[in-house]
């Protein structure tokens, strides 16, 4: 009578172990097939890190020691000169200041007849923006009738105060952006830059805001200034001619260096009166022009008689 076991006969401990030998031997090839693959994979998604990582310090470190451009036209004395006549105001032409090269000073009108009002400002300067708010439309007027010339430098001084955005430096950057492509549109930036001046402390406004400032003052060339301020094309430049300004000389001046902003000059002399009193300041230009007025009579060398026949 069958019981339904197999008729092989049954493995013995020693074919067993042979067996489990045989098992063993297979699963750990198969364990170091797959720990090799592994291996690579991780290998080369290693290899794929380095790669980017090392691809973003190389851009960063292009991007920061990249050779300094040319500045701004016509700022080529680190600051743009603006005079006007019948209502208008317009700027000086000049061409851009190579890397290094020196600026040159401002020839003044020393015949007395007009006031040379210089202005050293950081678009975060709180004090700078009173200065602004009180007298930005005397400027325009005696600019646009022709009693004053003005020069404004856009430094940065305050670039660690607003969270690290660095906004100083890129208002000054985005003045020199509207310098250099659009100048007859110079003075209402710059006005317009006060009138939105953020707090000192806050991170100040963002390019995307910058481009649209100079959008609402009718900038021509706007892409080439948009792509200007995105890029801070003038970075470099911003940063020397703020150096340049904090070492000194003051050309054109009776002071030896900025040591603050507003740094307001009438014919060479500093105005330290009220930031807040248009009254102060209107007195103090029409003073040093009358100052200016004589000694250039003082200094025109009298007519020699002619003797008589």
């Amino acid at each position: 009578m069958s019981n339904g076991g197999s008729s092989q006969p049954r493995p013995t401990r020693n074919d067993r172990r042979e067996a489990a030998r045989e098992k063993a031997k297979v699963l750990r090839e198969q364990q170091k097939k797959k720990d090799k693959r592994k291996k690579v994979l991780i290998q080369g998604g290693v290899i794929v890190v380095v790669v980017a990582v090392a691809a973003l310090i190389g851009a960063l470190i292009f991007n920061n020691v990249k050779p300094a451009g040319p500045g701004p036209a016509n700022m080529a004395s680190d600051g743009i000169v603006l005079t006007g006549a019948d209502g208008t105001i317009t700027a000086v032409e000049t061409p851009a200041l190579d890397p290094g090269e020196d600026p040159v000073p401002t020839e003044q009108d020393d015949s007395g007849n007009v006031a040379n009002i210089v202005t050293y400002v950081d678009y975060l300067c709180p004090f700078c923006g009173d200065f602004e708010a009180t007298n930005g439309e005397t400027l325009r007027t005696l600019v646009e009738s022709g009693a004053a010339t003005l020069e404004v430098h856009p430094i940065a001084i305050l670039s660690n105060k607003s969270a690290g955005t660095q906004y100083s430096l890129r208002a000054a950057n985005a003045a020199a952006c509207v310098a250099d492509q659009s100048p007859e549109s110079f003075f209402d930036f710059n006005a317009i830059l006060f009138e939105n001046q953020p707090a000192e402390g806050s991170t100040g406004l963002s390019n995307q805001e910058l481009k649209a400032l100079a959008s609402d003052v009718g900038v021509s060339s706007l892409s080439e200034v948009e792509a200007c301020i995105d890029e801070t094309r003038f970075k470099s430049w911003v940063q020397d001619s703020t150096a340049r300004a904090l070492a000194g000389p003051i050309p054109n001046s009776e002071i030896e260096s900025v040591r603050g902003t507003p740094t307001v000059l009438v014919n060479g002399k500093s105005y330290s009166g009220s930031l807040t009193d248009a009254s102060e300041f209107q007195a103090f230009v029409t003073q040093a022009a009358s100052e200016s007025s004589l000694e250039s009579n003082d200094s025109t060398p009298t007519p020699t008689p002619t003797p008589a026949p």
